[in-house]
């Protein structure tokens, strides 16, 4: 077996849970071969059915949810939103590229390199021309809204948000000491849209920011043109600093359409926002901790670009320029790939799971589930009162969302996110991430379907 891959098939197989599977594709199948193998592409087309062990590699997807349930309670980890496939092979080799020079001192980072490497991807695949004099690198996309807050919201003033919403804004605000305002989306047939009124209603004297996720985790919403602009307008009109965080930027379903808010023919508009991206969601590589944010506006850059104290690793740029410059090839297909466990999703949860509800996301590899008939069917809301009666004073309170995270732990030995997580709006739902081998879908869909009549 692969040194440098193991974490060890057999002890994955045993630990996680994966025999049944296992015996369900048969003998030295994909899954037992995982570890020998090398995603290269074979006459053009990269392997992403195999199962990749992500097991033991401290990954917060896996590792961490096994660490808090146990080994025997984890078959499949769909929480944590990023990705369960190797690498693509041009970010591994640039890492071993650089490796080679056995030197890990001081080091001259590619700055400008890799900045050309994202004007060029944003050119390419989305028609969006950014001068690269106004491309500032960052930590992180976390990193860069807090510098943004840090200048446009004092302690105290609130940030809009549509809701439900990403749960890492309410970290981002909480440390900023700034409240949210949640505007709760508009829900209908499975599908969201944002309640235009009640967003502008929210606006007072203190609101300052608004933090614009596109495409939108958890609902997976792909924002129009004429979505984005009637926020634009509303945002300039009543000042109010639009954050676009478009990291999910790259996944989109087919007949949709990702339109960068930087992108608006409205310039007043544009100038009037920033715009934070990375290839981490894209390529994978959150712990390469390399990202980066752009302005038309050049006040804004320059107070923004003040607050923003960044300490790039030349390993994290040098993967990124190779994903950037290199791996459009391998990330088309992971999309493609994922655009069809979406179908799947919601082929099987229509024929299979009655007390579940999906409709197919616009965008993202995060699959927004309606459990709110699991919910009833296993009185969660009385579980969660009696579970917060044994809690130590401030801990946070156990929501109905976290007691079916809980069943299906048990049940099911699927983890998935509690929609309570993601603000109002979010009752009655669980966030699936599906950026994962067909079989792992599959196998915690079966799980799922198993266990949703359980009390």
């Amino acid at each position: 077996m692969s040194h440098t891959d193991g974490f060890g098939r057999r002890a994955f197989l045993k630990n996680a849970g994966f025999t049944a599977l296992a015996g369900a594709v048969g003998a030295g199948s994909s899954i037992e071969r995982a570890a020998a193998a090398v995603l290269e592409p074979a006459n053009g087309k990269y392997d992403l059915d195999t199962v990749f062990d992500r097991v033991g590699s401290e990954c917060v997807k896996w590792d961490q949810q096994i660490r808090k349930y146990g080994k025997e309670n984890v078959q499949v980890g769909m929480g944590i939103a990023d990705m369960d496939f190797r690498a693509a092979p041009c970010i591994t080799r640039a890492i071993q590229e650089r490796c080679k020079h056995e030197n890990w001192g001081y080091l001259d980072t590619p700055v400008q390199s890799y900045i050309d490497a994202i004007v060029s991807w944003n050119k390419k695949r989305y028609g969006l021309a950014i001068d690269p004099e106004t491309v500032v690198l960052s930590n992180g996309v976390h990193p860069g809204i807090i510098a943004a807050l840090r200048v446009f919201s004092p302690p105290g003033s609130r940030v809009l948000l549509t809701t439900p919403v990403y749960d890492g804004f309410y970290s981002d605000l909480d440390f900023c000491q700034v409240k949210a305002e949640e505007s709760l989306m508009k829900l209908v047939d499975g599908r969201y849209s944002i309640d235009f009124d009640d967003f502008e209603r929210r606006i007072s004297h203190d609101t300052n920011t608004f933090i614009l996720c596109n495409p939108h985790n958890p609902t997976g919403n792909c924002w129009s043109p004429e979505d984005l602009t009637r926020l634009g307008e509303i945002c300039l009109r009543r000042r109010v600093v639009v954050l676009a965080d478009e990291i999910h930027c790259d996944f989109v379903s087919k007949g949709q359409k990702y339109t960068p808010f930087a992108s608006l023919p409205n310039k007043d508009i544009v100038r009037n926002s920033l715009t934070f991206k990375a290839a981490s969601k894209s390529f994978s590589l959150a712990a390469m901790k390399t990202a980066w944010f752009f302005s038309t506006n050049p006040d804004y850059l320059a107070r923004v670009k003040a607050n923003n104290h960044v300490e790039l690793n030349t390993i994290g740029m040098v993967a990124n320029r190779a994903a950037l410059t290199e791996g459009e090839d391998w990330l088309n297909q992971v999309a493609e790939y994922i655009d069809g466990n979406h179908d799947f999703v919601e082929s099987f949860v229509r024929t299979n799971i009655p007390m579940i509800k999906y409709r197919k996301a616009q965008g993202t590899y995060l699959a927004w589930l309606d459990v709110s008939a699991v919910c009833d069917k296993i009185n969660a809301k009385e579980l969660a009162v009696a579970a917060n009666k044994t809690l130590t004073a401030g801990t946070k309170p156990l929501t109905a969302e976290s007691m079916v995270e809980r069943h299906f732990v048990k049940h099911a030995k699927v983890q998935m996110n509690p929609g309570s997580n993601y603000g109002s709006g979010g009752a009655g739902h669980m966030r699936m991430n599906i950026a994962t081998s067909r079989k792992l879908v599959e196998l915690a869909l079966t799980n799922l379907a198993n266990a949703a009549t359980k009390t």
